[in-house]
């Protein structure tokens, strides 16, 4: 089998010992927790994954943006390692501790905004978004939540009711939460002919202002949440006049603006949070992710007046912001900030773009090159019938996994591939994957597509 510098494949994918364990997840396990790659992890380093048959893989996927700072960075070791000398949980509710304090000074510093902020630590991306919305209906005494189309937010019941995807995800799950609203978000691929995307945005920000007439009333409304960059729905990058004129219609309203950073923040976009491409300062952030390198982790950060809404009691967890996490969090952002991770992104995410745009020409399916920083992603629509090509991109993604590279698809047609390559990769590594991908995507375009058009 091939062999290259970093990427080792010695087996079929999966090979036996994956296969062995598939045998087993699907005894023990609910087929409905789904699965990228067909393999089992042995160990994983920086930008590179060890399966259980001696495979090596790069990483372009970096478990969903959760792996900014690569594969178990010595430094974050180092920092779980120390705390777990001292003390593993006692709940900040019963026995505080200075980690959880630390962390939320660190995550004030870093975040937009010079004001006041305050900040409650939790678990995962999703209970962060439910303690947003629930910060933010009691501290404007509203209701109403608006999101996006595309948007994803978590598969919590309420996280699915802000969520705009139907399968896999709300197909047969509701009832959904009242009070809760879909605006447009403006997709640049498939504005209107002879439109620019600043007149595209302009156009969108007057339909969020006609939602408001149409759909309910501003006064109804605690906040609206929205990804500064969509993920799941296909990293979709919308204008700076689009944010900044939703941004400013909530101020004008008293309406609050919750940025979720849960998958772009932390350096990911080639700025520590995404919302300072857009020039906004949110008034409460949900992150979690790469916050902690993989531990359980996640933050709603908030103007103070906000987060103080709730009494005492009102929100928290059992194991919201454990000392674990709390250690790995801030020696992650040391790292972040130490080597300069934020540039390395726009680096990463220059490289990415330039060469798909220099594929463009010979593999026409790729409709469009897209990104801010390393959260890139390339969108493959048939050249004659216009069509997502959805099949196409599955059987891509496996082959490319056989091929020795991990990548996940987007979009609400599954037709978007991703990259989330760790911050950490090298050139060399980057350039392989590419290399990996360039080669595959032009042979199946070839030997499929090409013949059809011809």
């Amino acid at each position: 089998m091939a062999t290259t510098r970093c990427v080792s494949i010695n087996t079929s994918i999966p090979g036996p010992k994956s296969m062995e364990l598939i045998e087993k997840r699907k005894t023990y396990v609910p087929k409905g927790v789904g699965n990228n790659s067909p393999i089992f992890v042995e160990k994983a380093d920086g930008a590179l994954v060890h399966d259980v048959d001696g495979n090596v893989l790069l990483d372009f996927a970096g478990a969903i943006g959760t792996l900014n700072v690569g594969h178990r960075p010595e430094e974050v070791v180092e920092a779980i390692k120390a705390q777990l000398d001292k003390y593993i949980h006692t709940c900040f509710h019963v026995a505080m501790y200075e980690p959880y304090l630390a962390l939320a000074e660190k995550l004030a510093e870093i975040t937009p905004g010079s004001f006041e902020k305050k900040t409650i630590l939790l678990n995962s991306g999703a209970e962060a978004v439910e303690n947003a919305v629930k910060i933010a209906r009691k501290y404007t005494g509203r209701s109403g939540i608006v999101s996006f189309t595309r948007g994803f937010h978590g598969r919590t019941l309420l996280g699915m009711s802000l969520t705009s995807k139907v399968k896999p995800y709300k197909f047969q799950m509701g009832p959904f939460a009242p009070a809760t609203y879909k605006a447009m978000f403006p997709y640049p691929l498939h504005r209107p002919v002879g439109m620019t995307e600043e007149e595209y945005a302009e156009f969108c920000v007057g339909q969020f202002e006609d939602f408001l007439y149409t759909e309910v009333a501003p006064e109804e409304l605690a906040a609206v949440i929205m990804e500064p960059v969509q993920g799941e729905g296909g990293f979709i990058v919308p204008h700076k006049t689009f944010v900044q004129g939703i941004y400013n219609i909530c101020r004008k309203h008293n309406i609050l603006f919750i940025a979720d950073e849960v998958q772009t923040g932390f350096g990911r976009t080639g700025e520590m949070f995404a919302s300072t491409h857009f020039g906004i300062e949110p008034d409460l952030i949900t992150m979690s992710k790469s916050l902690a390198a993989g531990l359980p982790i996640s933050a709603v950060l908030g103007r103070a007046e906000i987060m103080d809404a709730p009494v005492p009691g009102e929100i928290g967890g059992t194991y919201g912001g454990s000392p674990l996490g709390c250690a790995a969090a801030l020696a992650v952002i040391e790292k972040i900030e130490k080597e300069n991770l934020v540039e390395r992104s726009r680096q990463i995410g220059e490289q990415i773009m330039k060469n798909f745009t220099a594929l463009q020409q010979e593999v026409p399916i790729i409709a469009e090159v897209r990104g801010l920083g390393a959260m890139c992603a390339i969108e493959l629509i048939h050249p004659s019938t216009k069509q997502p090509m959805k099949e196409f991109t599955a059987i891509y993604t496996k082959a490319l996994c056989e091929q020795g590279v991990i990548v996940l698809s987007a979009g609400v047609h599954g037709n978007v591939l991703r990259f989330l390559t760790p911050l950490v990769i090298t050139d060399e590594q980057l350039q392989e994957g590419l290399s990996i991908m360039n080669r595959l995507l032009v042979s199946m375009y070839q030997s499929t597509v090409a013949t059809e058009v011809k």
